[in-house]
């Protein structure tokens, strides 16, 4: 058994090679991997893999320009398309793993989302994903391979990029804040037990949430992670005081920390139900608060 993993050099590429030794992957990136290619300019030249987890992709900015939005279907759409023409000429695998993301529901808010809710998301990002899932799909149907789709919220695990990245940088140079308590909840995920499930999903098709099944709140994580980088507790913001910064925010623009979309966001509920894959993948993670380290 051997998988080809695209995306081999990113943050949830090299845990999961860490996490899974005992799996013969085939790398692919643009160095120092088995495979060098950019698949969002070229189709790869392929070696036969019984098994696809493709990893790669590009997340974790907000588009300022058309080609910054751009650049979201470039990699995430096209790259996928050079990818699926490159297995074609290698042979067609048994299965295809493809690491999405929640944000193709397009939420703000709302409480244990299934995998049943519509796709709604506006943003380059959520809707390269939704683009990407959609040809991956009709892919492996017309080629009868395996499908399975893993999306995912926040990732949890050693020096990670996105939001995560920034709060923790935040605490440790002393200008994190909790507004309202931080009691808004958001689902979140150790990247360590996305990297086990991937032999059960090989084999397991299907469109699945993973989450730690806790959703901690903003004060919670924040207290872990101070904690971890010996810092005090982070000091709370009043939300009558939040809105007034973020009024201003609005009046900035996009160089104010916050503004009235974003604290929406902060202050709101954002959970998924990952019961589907606890049922169907057996999917037993650990609760991120216990395990998780910065």
């Amino acid at each position: 058994m051997n998988y080809l993993l695209t995306g081999a050099r990113g943050f949830l590429g090299k845990i999961i090679l860490n996490t899974l030794p005992d799996i013969e992957f085939i790398t692919l990136g643009r160095t120092a991997c088995d495979v060098i290619a950019d698949l969002s300019v070229e189709i790869p030249v392929l070696p036969y893999c019984e098994h696809v987890l493709h990893a790669a992709g590009k997340a974790h900015s907000l588009p300022q320009t058309e080609a910054e939005r751009e650049e979201f279907f470039n990699v995430n759409v096209k790259g996928t398309s050079n990818l699926l023409k490159g297995l074609e000429n290698a042979g067609i695998p048994k299965s295809f793993i493809f690491i999405s993301s929640v944000s193709v529901y397009g939420r703000e808010s709302g409480i244990l989302i299934n995998e049943n809710e519509s796709l709604s998301a506006k943003d380059p990002y959520g809707l390269s994903k939704i683009e990407a899932e959609e040809m991956i799909q009709a892919w492996c149907k017309k080629h009868k391979v395996i499908c399975s789709i893993l999306r995912l919220p926040l990732i949890a695990g050693p020096n990670p990029p996105g939001n995560l990245g920034q709060m923790i940088k935040a605490i440790k140079k002393g200008y994190y804040f909790n507004i309202g308590g931080g009691r808004a909840r958001k689902s979140i995920v150790l990247a360590e037990d996305v990297a086990r499930i991937i032999p059960m999903a090989s084999e397991t098709e299907g469109i699945y949430n993973l989450t730690d099944g806790y959703h901690p709140s903003f004060k919670e994580l924040s207290v872990v992670m101070a904690e971890q980088l010996n810092k005090k507790n982070p000091l709370n913001i009043p939300v009558f005081l939040a809105k007034a910064m973020a009024m201003a925010g609005d009046i900035i623009g996009n160089r104010a920390p916050i503004n009235s979309s974003k604290l929406k966001k902060i202050t709101s509920d954002l959970t998924f139900d990952d019961s589907k894959a606890r049922k169907l993948l057996s999917w037993r993670p650990k609760p991120v608060l216990q395990s998780f380290r910065t």
